[in-house]
């Protein structure tokens, strides 16, 4: 064993002034040394408070980042389950208007809820149902095309105004999730193709969609802006 007396550090700290002084194995400060160390306010480090103060430091990291990874989970989860209510409000409002779109809703709604799912599991497999038309195809389902035309005041004058508007306040809302999802994969670039699948699943919903509403529009003619 090797002790460091007080005359050791004041040589030491005349030659090169520290904050900080690290014992190293098979060393010990005398109780002077200590003192020395303590009246400049120099921090003492043994190899045992390094290895503790690092377990310690990444176990409060891991933490810090189950706790946030949580918290972002459960925003998901609460906008999935709004968005489920959404499906549900949306096909109540058009069941007496037109049964069968108010079925065409439920039936999206229930493929919707499948993308909780897939995140669950961690496939993301499954894909919705394309019926192309003339702007959406099989290779471009998946992306984010927009809407076919704009909603404007004009067509809730329409004959078929309201159900236009309702089914363009459930498009508008399904548009809220990607940020949702972004976020809950933010910093996990392991997962970067799962979540764009993610988003693209959210963009087959929002694109079929924008085909029932242009049903409704321009009856089999494809309304979408070339």
């Amino acid at each position: 064993m090797k002790f460091i007396i007080e005359e050791d550090l004041r040589n030491l700290f005349k030659k090169e002034p520290f904050t900080s002084y690290e014992i190293k194995e098979g060393e010990r400060l005398t109780p002077g040394a200590r003192q020395f160390l303590l009246d400049r306010g120099i921090n003492i480090f043994d190899d045992d408070s390094y290895i503790k103060k690092g377990s310690e430091n990444i176990k409060e990291q891991s933490k810090e980042l189950e706790i946030r990874n949580d918290w972002k989970k459960k925003m998901f989860d609460s906008k999935m389950k709004s968005m489920e209510a959404q499906f549900l409000i949306t096909a109540q409002e058009l069941l007496y208007r037109d049964i069968f779109l108010a079925q065409s809703i439920i039936n999206l709604g229930k493929q919707f809820s499948n993308i909780k799912k897939s995140l669950d599991e961690k496939n993301t497999d499954e894909i919705f149902c394309c019926k192309e038309c003339t702007g959406i195809k099989a290779d471009n389902f998946s992306d984010d095309l927009n809407d076919c035309f704009e909603i404007t005041e004009f067509h809730i004058q329409l004959e078929k105004g309201r159900e236009i508007i309702i089914l363009h306040r459930l498009r508008c809302a399904l548009r809220e999730l990607e940020p949702f999802i972004l976020e809950l994969f933010e910093n996990n670039d392991s997962e970067n193709e799962f979540c764009k699948e993610t988003i693209g699943k959210v963009n087959q919903s929002v694109n079929t969609l924008s085909q029932i509403i242009c049903s409704i529009f321009g009856g089999k003619r494809c309304q979408r802006k070339s």
